[in-house]
């Protein structure tokens, strides 16, 4: 595999991120909200700006130079030790070849070693079995369901 890094978002990589973003429907449990994605420079001034906070650190995927998705370690807590892993890849391009289950790799050493965590959090919209898969080959274990999500733990 050509080589997959992680690194910390900056605006100009978000914005050449989501020049070629698609919306994926396997993330929407309610397809009535699902739209097709349509880049617009301040929508995504926005996003970028709602991300920046003490409880998150945003990353961009990136291979060969080129951002291919978004993984974020957010609702972290330094005093509980834990935070939450999301991952949203730019498109089916860069789906199916490993390069998510890579970034979740790198994500979770971060989260350990660098971040002190003792555990990391997922959760993946029910139908949305790729994430699935991905999240248990990666070492996530099982831990409850509600209607719309599937929750996932894994611990140093």
């Amino acid at each position: 595999m050509e080589e997959l890094k992680l690194q910390r978002m900056t605006r100009n990589l978000c914005h050449e991120l989501y020049k070629e973003w698609e919306n994926d429907e396997a993330i929407y449990m309610d397809m009535n909200s699902f739209k097709p994605y349509i880049y617009n420079e301040d929508a995504v001034n926005r996003y970028f700006d709602s991300k920046q906070d003490s409880s998150r650190i945003l990353f961009v995927i990136m291979h060969s130079d080129k951002p291919i998705g978004e993984l974020q370690l957010k609702q972290i807590d330094y005093d509980k030790k834990e935070c939450t892993l999301s991952i949203h890849m730019q498109n089916d391009h860069s789906k199916g070849k490993g390069y998510g289950t890579k970034a979740e790799q790198l994500a979770i050493k971060y989260a350990f070693e660098e971040l002190g965590m003792d555990a990391v959090n997922a959760d993946t919209v029910k139908k949305n079995i790729r994430s699935q898969h991905v999240i248990e080959k990666v070492g996530f274990k099982f831990i409850k369901e509600d209607d719309c999500f599937k929750y996932y733990r894994i611990q140093r």
